[in-house]
């Protein structure tokens, strides 16, 4: 398990968005809105945030670089 570490120093924010850019971050979400079980709206969204270098590392690892490769039709 990751060890959380804190720093007296104060973090500037091109530093946190190196951060990011550098581990990554996902977001998923999912909302559904129904009214007396008839489902009106869906909406999922899945937003990743991370540098092309540090994608395609973990896109590698799971497979997704074939199909973000492949062209579309």
């Amino acid at each position: 398990m990751a060890e959380v570490q804190k720093s007296t120093d104060s973090s500037g924010l091109a530093e946190v968005v190196d951060r990011i850019l550098d581990k990554g971050i996902v977001i998923d979400a999912f909302a559904r809105v129904s009214l007396v079980g008839i489902e009106l709206v869906s909406v999922e969204a899945r937003i990743v945030i991370a540098s092309v270098e540090t994608y395609l590392k973990y896109a590698e690892g799971i497979g997704l670089t074939a199909t973000a490769a492949a062209p579309q039709a």
